[in-house]
C-alpha cells in the first residue's frame, strides 16, 4: 500500500439534506400559504421520517401547553409562515432537543414557554445549530430576569407580533453568514472556484422546462409555502432575476444552501437562474458602468457577518493571501448598517464572531477579470435608502488586514479588509489553467460532476450522474453518464459496480458511428484501471491493449493518448514484478511525451516518477531517486507550490529512503507529502490515509511502537470512512495495528 502508483490514467470522457422530523399529526391549513408544520407529544414514538428542508433555516415551537385548535394559535403559525415556513411544535422538552441535535446542514429558531424555557437554560447554550431563542409567555417582568442572563434568548414577549419581527431580523442576519467561503491554501473548494462557476454558467437548458422542474422540485419540500411557488410559476418572467434574488422569498436562501452545501439537486434545479441571475448582473454592470450613474473608478464596500471560530481562524492564517465568498455577494454601501445590523449583533453569538469587511474595488480589476457588479437600487425588490452593491458569484478578494474592533461588551468583534483580486493573482491563474485543462474532457453539468469528485464528493457526483442518466434521451449522452458513473464507482473503490456501468457504455459506444471510438478506447481504459486496482493483472492489460489497438486506428502517431496507454501497460508489467517490460512500456510513453510536450509539462513529471516506481522495485535506488528528484524539480516549474502532484513525488521520494533504511530522511519526505495533502485535498480523503500509514512503516522500523499505532489508526479512521468495507487497504492497515501491538 505504501507504494503509490504514479500513472496518467485518467477518465475521458449527497444529495439534498435530509433530517428528520416526527410528526404526531400535521396541523391543517386552509391558508394557501401552508408550509411544514407538526406537533410532538411527549406520546410519540413513531419512526423519524426524512424530513426535506431546502432553506437555512427551521423554526421549532416548545411549550407544554400549546393547543393547535385555538385560533390564536393558527394565526400565530400563519405570521410565522411567512418568514420561517417549516416550523415543528413540541410539548416535549426532551423530544425537542432530541430533534435538534440531528440538524447539521440547517440553523434554528426557537419559540419557548417562560415555564419550560427556565428549565433549559444550559441545554439552550450548548445547541450550536441553535441561533436565536425568544421567550412567549404572560408574565414578562418575571421571565426577564433570568431571560436577560442567557445570551441566545433575543427577548421575552408576551405578543406573537414582536416575536415575527425579532425573528426577520434574525433570519435576514443568519441567512447573510452562511455564505460558503473558501480559503486559499486551507480549503480544496478553493482551488475549484472558479471552474465550479463557469461548469454552472457554460450550461444551456431550457428555461421554461427548467421553470416547471424547479416549481414540481419546490412542491415537494417542507419548507415552502405554496404562494411563493405560485408566484414564481406565473410570474417568473414578469421581474428580472435581480429582483427575484433580493426578494424575500424562497429563492435567495434555496441558491444559498445549494451552493454552500454543493447540494447536487438544488444546483441542478437552480441552474438557469444562476446563469440569469450572472447574465443580468453583467448586463447592468455594463449599462451602468457607462451612464452617469458609474461607479468611481475606486471606491469602498461594506458587508457585517457572523463568521464561525473555525472559519476566523482559517482566516488569520490566509492573512495576505486569497479567499473567495462562494456565492453571488451582497454589500453595502453603508458602513453603519453594516456594522450595526449585522457585524456586532454577530459577535454576542456564542459560536461566532462579528466581522466587518471593508471591501476595497478597483473598477480595472472588475474588467479585466470578469467580475461584474450592479447598484441594486431601483432593480432589486426593496425601495429603500440603502445603496446595495452586488457581485456576481464566486468573487475573489485578497485578505489585507485583520484587525479587533473595540468594543466595551465584546472582544470578538474585527474589521477585515479586503481588495478585489479577481483572477488577478499569478499563482492562481496558474493552478486555475492546471485544473481546467485536467478537466477539459468535459463541459456543464459533465464537469461539475468531475469537480465533485475531485473534491472527495464522489456521493454528490453519483447522484448528479445518476439523475442526468435519467434526464438524457441521447445515446451519447447515456453512454458518457455510464462511463462517468464507472470513474465514480472506481474512486470509492466499488470495483465490480464500475465495470458494469465501463461495460454498458462500452456496448452503446459500439452501436454509435466511428466518431465515437476514442470514447471506446477510453472506455476500455478505464476498465484496465479497475483490473489493476482489483489486483486482476492479464485482464488489464487485456483492457489496455484493446484500448491501444483502437487509438492507432483512429489517431495520429505520437498522439499523448498513446503514452497513457503505454504507461498503464508498463504499471501492469510492474506490479506483475515484470520490470524490464515495465521499463520498456514506460520510456516508449516518455519517448512519446518528449516529442509533443514542453520540456517542464506535468505529465514528464509523471514519466519520472513512473521510472522511479520501476527502480525502487527493482533496487536500484540511486536511480529510482534520481528520477523522483527530476520529477519535483518539473513540478514545482509546472505546477502551483501545493498541487497534489507534488505530493506523489514527496511521497516516492520517502518510500525509497524507507528502502533504504534511511528512516529519518523518509519521514521527512513523507511529512512533506502529507501538508500538501492537508492544503490541496478534501478531508477523510484516502490519500491522507496512505500518508499515515507510510509515516507509521518509518516508526514502525526506527522501533518508535506507539508513534507507529498513532499514525496506523488515524490511517484506519480515513480508510473506514472513504472506502468500502471490504477495501484491501483497510485490512492492510489492520495488519499492521496487530503487528505494531505485539510489539508492544
Amino acid at each position: 500500500m505504501d507504494k503509490k502508483q504514479h500513472s496518467k490514467s485518467t477518465a475521458s470522457g449527497s444529495s439534498s439534506s435530509s433530517t428528520t422530523n416526527k410528526p404526531k399529526k400535521t396541523l391543517s391549513s386552509s391558508s394557501s400559504t401552508a408550509a411544514s408544520v407538526s406537533t410532538m407529544g411527549r406520546s410519540a414514538a413513531l419512526p423519524q421520517p426524512a424530513r426535506r428542508i431546502i432553506q437555512n433555516f427551521l423554526l421549532v415551537w416548545l411549550d407544554a401547553n400549546v393547543d393547535e385548535s385555538k385560533e390564536d394559535f393558527q394565526t400565530s403559525l400563519k405570521h410565522l409562515r411567512r418568514i420561517v415556513a417549516s416550523i415543528t411544535t413540541f410539548t416535549d422538552a426532551q423530544q425537542c432537543f432530541d430533534f435538534l441535535s440531528g440538524i447539521t446542514k440547517e440553523k434554528a429558531f426557537m419559540i419557548v414557554s417562560g415555564s419550560l424555557g427556565q428549565k433549559i437554560v444550559s441545554e439552550m447554550e450548548a445547541m450550536s445549530q441553535l441561533e436565536s431563542v425568544y421567550v412567549f409567555c404572560g408574565n414578562q417582568s418575571y421571565h426577564e430576569q433570568w431571560a436577560n442572563k442567557v445570551s441566545k434568548i433575543k427577548g421575552v414577549y408576551t405578543k406573537i407580533e414582536p416575536i415575527c419581527k425579532a425573528l426577520e431580523i434574525d433570519r435576514q442576519r443568519c441567512d447573510q453568514a452562511m455564505i460558503s467561503i473558501s480559503f486559499n491554501g486551507l480549503d480544496a473548494l478553493f482551488m475549484y472556484t472558479q471552474l465550479l462557476k463557469e461548469a454552472v454558467l457554460e450550461i444551456e437548458d431550457d428555461d421554461a422546462k427548467s421553470i416547471k422542474d424547479l416549481v414540481e422540485y419546490c412542491r415537494l419540500q417542507n419548507d415552502i409555502v405554496d404562494d411563493e411557488i405560485k408566484k414564481v410559476q406565473h410570474e417568473y418572467r414578469d421581474h428580472k432575476p435581480i429582483w427575484w434574488y433580493t426578494a424575500p422569498y424562497f429563492m435567495y436562501s434555496m441558491l444559498n444552501r445549494g451552493l454552500r452545501q454543493m447540494d447536487v439537486d438544488i444546483i441542478l434545479k437552480m441552474g438557469f437562474f444562476i446563469r440569469h441571475l450572472h447574465q443580468h448582473i453583467t448586463d447592468l454592470h455594463r449599462e451602468q458602468q457607462s451612464s452617469k450613474a458609474a461607479m468611481p473608478s475606486k471606491f469602498q464596500v461594506f458587508r457585517g457577518q457572523g463568521l464561525s471560530m473555525e472559519a476566523f481562524e482559517k482566516m488569520k492564517k490566509t492573512k495576505g493571501g486569497l479567499m473567495s465568498f462562494n456565492n453571488f455577494l451582497s454589500t453595502s454601501r453603508n458602513r453603519d448598517i453594516s456594522f450595526k445590523n449585522f457585524a456586532r449583533p454577530a459577535a454576542f453569538d456564542a459560536d461566532s464572531v462579528g466581522i466587518l469587511f471593508i471591501m476595497n474595488i478597483d473598477t480595472a480589476i472588475c474588467t479585466a477579470s470578469s467580475t461584474p457588479f450592479v447598484n441594486v437600487k431601483g432593480v432589486g425588490f426593496f425601495d429603500d435608502k440603502e445603496e446595495k452593491i452586488l457581485f456576481s458569484t464566486h468573487t475573489i478578494f485578497r485578505i489585507d488586514r485583520i484587525e479587533r474592533i473595540e468594543d466595551k461588551h465584546t472582544d470578538r468583534l474585527w474589521q477585515v479588509n479586503l481588495t478585489l483580486a479577481g483572477n488577478q493573482d499569478d499563482d492562481f491563474n496558474k493552478l486555475t489553467a492546471h485544473l481546467s485543462k485536467e478537466h477539459s474532457w468535459a463541459t456543464g453539468w459533465a464537469r461539475l460532476g468531475s469537480i465533485l469528485i475531485a473534491l472527495g464528493e464522489p456521493a454528490k457526483a453519483e447522484h448528479l450522474y445518476q439523475l442526468l442518466l435519467e434526464r438524457t434521451s441521447s445515446d451519447g449522452n447515456r453512454a458518457n453518464y455510464n462511463l462517468k458513473l464507472g470513474w465514480v464507482y472506481d474512486v470509492i473503490a466499488e470495483y465490480s459496480k464500475a465495470i458494469a456501468f465501463y461495460e454498458r457504455a462500452i456496448d452503446i459506444y459500439k452501436k454509435m458511428s466511428p466518431s465515437n471510438q476514442l470514447d471506446l478506447a477510453a472506455s476500455y481504459n478505464n476498465i484496465g484501471n479497475v483490473y489493476a486496482k482489483m489486483g486482476e493483472y492479464s485482464k488489464a492489460l487485456s483492457s489496455y491493449e484493446r484500448s491501444l489497438e483502437i487509438r492507432k486506428i483512429a489517431l495520429p502517431p505520437n498522439h499523448p493518448d498513446f503514452a497513457q496507454s503505454y504507461n498503464n501497460i508498463g504499471l501492469v508489467y510492474r506490479n506483475m514484478g515484470e520490470y524490464s517490460k515495465a521499463l520498456s512500456s514506460h520510456e516508449r510513453a516518455f519517448d512519446i511525451d518528449k516529442k509533443v510536450l514542453p520540456r517542464n509539462h506535468p505529465d514528464l513529471a509523471s514519466d519520472y516518477n513512473n521510472f522511479g516506481s520501476v527502480y525502487d522495485n527493482m533496487g536500484e535506488y540511486s536511480k529510482a531517486l534520481s528520477s523522483y528528484e527530476r520529477s519535483l524539480e518539473i513540478q514545482k516549474i509546472a505546477l502551483p507550490p501545493n498541487h497534489p502532484n507534488l505530493a506523489g513525488s514527496y511521497e516516492g521520494i520517502g518510500i525509497v529512503y524507507r528502502n533504504m533504511g534511511e528512516y529519518s530522511k523518509a519521514l521527512s519526505s513523507y511529512e512533506r507529502s502529507l501538508e500538501i495533502q492537508k492544503i490541496a485535498l478534501p478531508p477523510n480523503h484516502p490519500d491522507f490515509a496512505q500518508s499515515y500509514n507510510n509515516i507509521g512503516l518509518v516508526y514502525y522500523n526506527m522501533g518508535e511502537y506507539s508513534k507507529a499505532l498513532s499514525n496506523y489508526e488515524k490511517a484506519q479512521e480515513i480508510f473506514q470512512k472513504s472506502l468500502p468495507t471490504n477495501h484491501p487497504h483497510i485490512a492492510l492497515v489492520k495488519s499492521n495495528i496487530e503487528d505494531v501491538k505485539k510489539k508492544m
